[in-house]
């Protein structure tokens, strides 16, 4: 067999999955998978068909240990779900990072770390044990703080919050993958102590620091460039900010920061290539050459992607050096069954997912590619070997290379589209050309950064003239990839592909590129399973075509309603939040909508909690048109902002009672109202979606609720939508009774404490006996309508469909107790989490 870990690794893999599904303590499933190794041991006739359960029973064991609550000191046994005042004492994983938000003058920072717990106290109360990890926030910058230091820290310690909206990441579910289930939320350095001795400074860090001074010698000043070498070389992630790195992103060139398979193979190259210059033979290379790739990830700070891309190179390079038979693919599921055997959390890692398919298909599809175009550029074996034309070495050596990068960054493409589609929304066209450039100025900033390490303590002058080059060809990767990130259609954002889709584009990738589909065996049953899956596929893509949704988001105090019609016509995006909730949530929900240029765009009225960030929006979003209220509001930042937009034509207009925008209509104000508040002005719209009466109220006030009562005869509405207005209370019981609704949403947010629905509020609408969802605590509600029925979902895992009888049951609520506001725990004061305050940035994939 060619490939014998093949099977090995898909049946261990079907056990990980399993897990998944099936929730079962690990002894039994450990007592059964021995049981099956016993008797495939003892039973050598019945060997073969014992190894495959026993494969399955390994994943499925494997994964369950390293996910069930074995200890009864667990911190999910101690902390529970509820949020608590904390104290942790602990180790330092690793030293703790820096992430930068934010553009200059006044970006914000947070520092980030995990501690492996060892005990800690609750609500004040006594010290006890723990087992686990747990991540630390901390608003600042830490210093003095390493791996391997005992710790104190106190904060607020709470599950860590899950994803804004459908399709944005989700940092609980990205934390859990890597075994953590809470989330610590310190308010400074203060609250961060040590204990015990303190051990030494660990390499990685001696060796970031120095290298980091060293690659700036000779170098006017610390600049982005240089930043961005420090990234690529050293895997420094602080200088891959947000909007440093979007451009990189859009071009498709941002994994050169990874410490990946590139990066390693780059190095791996550099090094192999002088010790073969020099004459070492192969197996002295290798016994060279492993030590040294490790010893490179060592200096890293141990990143798993680097880990991952180390253990294939180890495995290729230990066949290399025994001159066993290259197998490539055996390779690669030898490296994947090693890192799941050590973790198989990785499994649902983006970066193992994209590593591992992204080599499969350079392996399956460079060779026939070069095979073909061999036969393509062969010369006519009928002519006389003197009249072959030869082409000269300047021009054949560089057609090579480019060529074969070419075809390289093609297969790398086509390998990652549907998992970065996935993962990032985003489809990049332009990455092949972007990486043909990429490619070889990162492996000659590569160069240029060893070159200076090594000069660096003994010979500065030539370091300096290395560190010169080394910039200036980063400075060349970012032109170009700004460069060509502003291509035409060079990068679309996308709405994620369905796991399906994604195992269908595989499968009939992988058919293709090993040649099996084209063979003729079975060539009946081929075709026939291409038609039921191309069917199975159309039924799945065409039950999401007739579906309209509206998603409503709280955003830091404000309300951002995105209406997504069916087809390309009538949606509609109704306020977009202050200028933090554009960066941190309303353009990552877009672009998970596949959002590229924003939909006629309605800005209710001059809060600035729910239309600050029109600015920003539109450079990012590019809208067709702006609409307002036809009143005028005192605030001046609504004032400046108008006076803006209203510099560029055809973009701003007024729209007023009875005006339709698409499938909605204006019920509220009118062009001659006038109120003493800006909230009595707000917009109001209704809309018939798909046979369901929906009406937004935006944060409209008592005096606004009056006159829309009163010169509007037909309010009825099956949902409504509503703000907090900042002094009156939204929905009175006139206007509850006019609209007589099926369902409330109440568009609320943890912080500021101003915007969260008052206890009052709440006990009042409970009276109702109507369903209220207060988005406060269900997250983003997201409705999808079909013909006359509507299904709602929430982030916190409410389902509701239009047909079930009582809707007040299904969500569960009862009336909340009058107290003050903020979560109260026996024995601690009231103290808010900082994590969720206008000011915080979001958590990203890179955070850990």
């Amino acid at each position: 067999m060619k490939r014998p870990l093949l099977p090995v690794v898909l049946l261990y893999v079907c056990g990980i999955l399993a897990a998944e599904f099936v929730a079962l303590p690990p002894l039994p499933i450990i007592g059964v998978a021995f049981l099956l190794a016993a008797l495939a041991l003892s039973l050598p006739r019945f060997r073969a068909p014992l190894l495959y359960p026993l494969l399955v029973l390994a994943g499925l064991a494997n994964a369950t240990f390293h996910t069930a609550t074995i200890s009864p000191i667990d911190l999910r046994n101690l902390l529970g779900s509820e949020p608590h005042l904390a104290t942790v004492r602990g180790t330092l994983l690793e030293t703790p990072t820096l992430r930068v938000y934010g553009d200059e003058p006044k970006p914000s920072c947070r520092t980030l770390a995990r501690v492996k717990i060892s005990s800690l106290r609750l609500d004040k109360s006594s010290w006890q044990p723990g087992f686990g990890r747990i991540a630390v926030t901390t608003p600042g910058v830490l210093t003095n703080f390493f791996c391997g230091q005992t710790v104190e820290i106190t904060g607020v310690a709470s599950r860590p919050r899950l994803a804004v909206a459908e399709g944005t990441f989700d940092y609980r579910q990205y934390l859990k993958r890597e075994g953590i289930h809470y989330q610590l939320q310190a308010e400074s350095e203060n609250d961060w102590q040590t204990r015990g001795p303190s051990p030494a400074l660990p390499l990685s860090d001696r060796f970031s620091r120095w290298a980091r001074h060293a690659l700036a010698l000779g170098l006017p000043a610390e600049d982005e460039s240089l930043r961005l070498e420090w990234a690529l070389a050293l895997g420094w992630k602080t200088a891959l900010t947000e909007n440093v790195s979007e451009p990189f992103v859009r071009a498709a060139t941002y994994h050169i920061f990874a410490v990946d398979g590139l990066r390693m193979a780059i190095v791996f190259g550099i090094f192999y290539s002088v010790l073969r210059a020099i004459g070492l033979p192969r197996p002295v290379c290798g016994a060279i050459l492993i030590p040294l790739i490790w010893f490179y990830v060592v200096l890293t700070g141990w990143p798993a992607s680097a880990i991952r891309a180390t253990v294939m190179l180890t495995i290729i390079i230990i066949g290399w050096v025994l001159k066993r038979p290259a197998n490539p693919i055996n390779s690669l599921f030898a490296a994947a069954l090693i890192i799941l055997v050590w973790d198989p959390q990785q499994l649902f890692q983006a970066g193992f997912q994209l590593s591992f398919f992204v080599v499969l298909c350079l392996v399956l599809i460079i060779p026939p590619v070069f095979a073909l175009a061999g036969r393509l550029t062969a010369p006519d074996p009928l002519r006389p070997r003197q009249l072959h034309r030869h082409w000269h070495p300047l021009i054949q050596v560089p057609a090579r290379y480019v060529g074969d990068l070419l075809v390289t960054s093609f297969a790398a493409w086509i390998g990652s589209i549907p998992l970065v589609a996935y993962y990032f929304n985003i489809l990049t066209p332009v990455s092949t050309p972007a990486n043909i450039l990429a490619v070889p100025l990162c492996v000659l900033v590569l160069i240029s950064n060893l070159i200076s390490l090594l000069f660096a303590f003994w010979f500065p002058a030539v370091a300096e003239l290395f560190n010169y080059a080394g910039w200036f060809c980063m400075g060349a990767i970012q032109v170009t990839s700004q460069w060509f990130a502003h291509w035409p259609a060079a990068y679309y954002y996308i709405t994620a592909p369905s796991l399906f889709t994604i195992f269908v584009y595989y499968a009939l990738l992988l058919a293709i590129v090993t040649g099996w589909a084209m063979q003729p065996a079975h060539r009946f049953s081929k075709v026939a399973s291409l038609i039921v899956i191309i069917i199975a596929w159309s039924c799945s893509y065409c039950r999401q075509l007739p579906v309209t949704k509206l998603s409503v988001l709280p955003v830091h105090g404000g309300t951002a309603v995105y209406y997504d019609a069916f087809g390309v016509k009538n949606d509609l995006l109704i306020d977009i939040g202050s200028s933090n909730s554009v960066q941190s949530i309303t353009k990552s929900f877009l672009r998970a909508q596949g959002v590229n240029r924003s939909p006629p765009l309605v800005l209710t009225h001059g809060d600035l909690h729910h239309i600050g960030g029109a600015e920003p929006f539109l450079q990012l979003f590019n809208a067709r048109h702006v609409y307002t209220s036809p009143l005028r509001f005192r605030s001046t930042g609504y004032r400046r902002i108008l006076g803006r937009l209203g510099n560029v034509p055809d973009l701003l207009g007024t729209i007023r009672r009875d005006d339709v925008l698409g499938n909605w209509t204006v019920l509220h104000p009118g062009p001659a109202d006038r109120f003493t508040r800006a909230d009595d002005g707000a917009v109001v719209l209704k809309a018939n979606v798909r046979g369901t009466r929906v009406l937004l109220l935006s944060d409209l006030g008592r005096a606004g609720q009056k006159a829309l009562l009163e010169r509007t005869p037909d309010l009825r509405a099956d949902i409504v939508v509503a703000g907090l207005p900042a002094a009156d209370e939204p929905l009175s019981d006139a206007l509850i009774d006019a609209i007589h609704p099926r369902l409330i949403i109440i568009s609320d947010d943890e912080f500021p404490i101003s915007e969260r629905a008052s206890p009052k509020l709440q006990a009042r609408l409970s009276q109702t006996r109507l369903p209220v969802l207060y988005t406060r605590k269900s997250g983003a509600v997201s409705l999808e309508f079909r013909d006359s029925s509507w299904e709602l979902r929430t982030m916190n895992g409410i389902k509701l469909r239009s047909s079930q009888p009582d809707l007040a049951v299904a969500i569960g609520e009862s009336p909340p107790p009058v107290r003050s506001p903020g979560f109260s725990r026996p024995g601690a004061a009231e103290q808010p989490s900082s994590s969720s305050s206008e000011d915080d940035p979001p958590e990203s994939p890179d955070d850990f």
